[in-house]
């Protein structure tokens, strides 16, 4: 099976990372690849970077645009796209070099519309897997549509991330991503799952996702309040097509909705007069009875959100004291991540 991958890469303010991110692609074990790197209109070396790579191997095309955002440079990659599959991945994130083939490998055997690899996160010295759900060494978990949305919801073994996947072009090419909001792909994933009939997931991490400083999930600011508006518009979405998962997608809104509150609290002089988190606490009071509902069998989000509605610092509260009596180690802690020390080779 020799079938044309393209691999769209955004790029933006990451000429520190970008040739470890471009040599992971072209270093593939399989290599019908065609890699669109789109220059996001950065203002540091990257363009010049990436035209290096382009010079090298006629694999790569470069192309420029304005800075619009991740979104808007996804949608532009799109229509250079040639391939039968695309992979997206982050221009800071890097590849093992397997990663390619094993998903069009699954893929074919499968005969699956998108193949998901699990994924390190990737700090500076050390990795860390979530073995929670993703288990080294095991099969390939298979999906019908059904499975799918429902894991995609909870999005606990299915990611809402657009990278780590491989997707068959012909069912992502007509939908664009969102533009000008953070968490796009919770806009976006979705609208693509509603077409795909076999989903895979390998539990192989094969993706490596790199946590910085400087991210856009790492400084807190109001637009990361837009997760909230992508689940809302996706729980519409969830009532209309698949209204058994109505329920999960309340508790997913919840549990979002409540971090949130907290992040504002902590950040209160970002939230004027407070109105983000009267927002939060409105909806929770307004959806209340359904809310309850959702989470009836979940006896510690039952308790935050009792606690919230009488007033949401009772909650806050709760949190701080639960983080103490952790630390003396009164409670156990929740099941973390498995840390593994990062070689050079590695990197």
């Amino acid at each position: 099976m020799n079938q044309k991958v393209s691999v769209v890469v955004p790029i933006y303010k990451v000429e520190k990372y970008l040739a470890r991110c471009i040599v992971s692609i072209l270093n593939q074990t399989y290599t019908n690849l065609e890699i669109i790197l789109i220059n996001d209109g950065s203002p540091d070396n990257c363009g010049t970077i990436a035209k290096e790579y382009a010079n090298i191997d006629s694999r790569v095309r470069v192309v420029h645009k304005e800075n619009g955002g991740l979104s808007d440079a996804r949608n532009y990659g799109m229509q250079y796209v040639t391939g039968v599959y695309t992979l997206f991945v982050d221009s800071d994130d890097w590849l093992d070099r397997n990663m390619i083939k094993e998903l069009v490998q699954i893929s074919g055997a499968y005969q699956a519309e998108v193949v998901q690899s699990a994924f390190y996160y990737a700090y500076e010295d050390y990795l860390l897997f979530d073995n929670r759900y993703d288990h080294q060494k095991t099969y390939p978990l298979v999906l019908d549509n059904k499975s799918l949305m429902y894991e995609l919801v909870r999005n606990n073994v299915v990611k809402n991330f657009a990278w780590g996947k491989l997707y068959k072009t012909k069912f992502i090419k007509d939908i664009p991503f969102k533009k000008g909001v953070l968490f796009e792909d919770v806009f976006w994933a979705h609208q693509v799952m509603k077409q795909v009939k076999t989903f895979v997931c390998i539990t192989n991490p094969l993706y490596f996702y790199v946590q910085r400083e400087d991210s856009i999930v790492a400084n807190y600011s109001l637009k990361n309040l837009d997760i909230i508006k992508g689940l809302k518009e996706r729980h519409r979405f969830i009532e209309e097509y698949y209204p058994d998962f109505t329920d999960e997608s309340y508790k997913v809104i919840l549990k979002t909705n409540l971090i949130h509150y907290n992040l504002l609290l902590k950040n209160r002089k970002k939230d004027k007069g407070g109105l983000h988190r009267k927002e939060i606490h409105h909806y929770i009071k307004d959806n209340y009875n359904e809310l309850k509902k959702a989470i009836e069998g979940d006896k510690s989000l039952k308790r935050e959100l009792f606690m919230f509605v009488i007033h949401p610092y009772l909650n806050v509260f709760s949190l701080a004291i639960k983080k103490v009596l952790r630390k003396v180690k009164m409670i156990p802690q929740p099941i973390g991540l498995k840390r593994i020390e990062l070689s050079i080779d590695t990197q």
